[in-house]
């Protein structure tokens, strides 16, 4: 496989042409989307790179809100509960009737999926799946994009995801659902994620998903010229145990003390492990390869494929815990390139 894929030699200037796609004029037929779930700004910065017009963000959480109109001051964001929005507010916000918007996009919370938390059957987040989809049937758009961890179709959660799809399906669109892993579209983590991809019965065409696209880029070329900044402060706890800790390795090994902390040491010549919510300094990180400290945000901005100019106002647990909620940029840039080829080409201009 590796014969096929991409290369990407020098990160940084990758990174940095990608942020220029980002800052270049729409063109006057730009798909468009609204981002619901839309975090620090992820999700939206892929479909922006990938030459989408954004009309519409909602998100909850004040922080992510925050660094959302920081980095994106031209787009329009519901700051409140998700359920709180009804569909004629978005066809209001966004001057569309149902059926002109072309992608819809949703990464509701997934902790109560999630391999590493509780995995609670009746986690009351693993219902906010719904709220999606009461916005679906009323915007009615060409094509949706919904992004959750892989631990939905992992044990007694699948019940879920069969209810998912169902719901997904009997709102009048074809579904796909497959797993891709981030690390094969030019972001430097090993991050699993079940993509679904629909498409309204209407238009005929088949859902499609993006084939593995680069090698995995290793955390030493990812921080390739990566600004020098102060690393974060860490407890004593974490502090007096930090320089005990394995480098992870193929068995994905993790620290795990007593106080039910997890830590992993980076490899300069592997991607890094995932990058969580909770891989902050005060609490867990992930440590230097070559330090006895946490990594610091301008190198978890590398990991998680955000690029330098990116802005984030938070303190260090708080731009930690943005970018592990979002989806990676390059990850989204990848998909939304494949649905603006693949199904949007076909259909823009063709259907009501």
């Amino acid at each position: 496989m590796s014969d096929k894929l991409q290369r990407i030699s020098d990160y940084p200037a990758y990174l940095e042409a990608r942020w220029q796609e980002h800052l270049a004029s729409r063109a006057d037929d730009a798909p468009t989307v609204i981002s619901t779930f839309a975090g620090c700004g992820g999700s939206s910065l892929g479909y922006s790179m990938a030459g989408f017009r954004e009309l519409l963000a909602v998100e909850w959480d004040d922080n992510a809100v925050k660094t959302f109109k920081l980095n994106f001051p031209d787009v329009p964001v519901y700051h409140g509960d998700i359920a709180r929005l009804s569909v004629a507010q978005c066809l209001e916000m966004t001057n569309l009737l149902p059926g002109q918007l072309d992608v819809l996009d949703g990464s509701p919370p997934c902790q109560g999926f999630s391999i590493t938390g509780k995995r609670e059957f009746d986690d009351e987040r693993n219902q906010l799946f719904r709220e999606y989809v009461r916005l679906l049937r009323g915007l009615h758009p060409k094509v949706f994009v919904m992004e959750n961890v892989s631990g939905m179709v992992k044990g007694k959660m699948k019940l879920i995801f069969a209810e998912i799809l169902r719901e997904l399906k009997a709102s009048g669109y074809q579904v796909s659902a497959r797993l891709l892993d981030a690390v094969y579209f030019g972001v430097p983590q090993f991050r699993e994620r079940l993509i679904f991809i629909g498409v309204r019965d209407d238009l005929k065409i088949m859902p499609s998903h993006p084939a593995a696209q680069t090698i995995p880029i290793t955390v030493g070329e990812a921080w390739q010229e990566v600004r020098d900044e102060n690393a974060p402060h860490l407890s004593p706890k974490l502090a007096s145990f930090i320089g005990k800790i394995p480098v992870w390795g193929d068995g994905g090994d993790v620290f795990r003390n007593r106080t039910h902390f997890s830590t992993v040491r980076l490899d300069m010549q592997r991607p890094s492990r995932t990058l969580t919510k909770n891989s902050y300094g005060s609490f867990a990180c992930h440590v230097h390869p070559n330090g006895q400290r946490a990594i610091t945000t301008a190198e978890a901005k590398r990991i998680a494929s955000f690029p330098d100019s990116y802005q984030f106002p938070g303190n260090y647990k708080e731009s930690i815990e943005c970018m592990g909620n979002c989806v990676p940029p390059l990850f989204m840039r990848a998909i939304a390139r494949h649905i603006r080829s693949e199904i949007l080409s076909h259909v823009i201009g063709n259907a009501e």
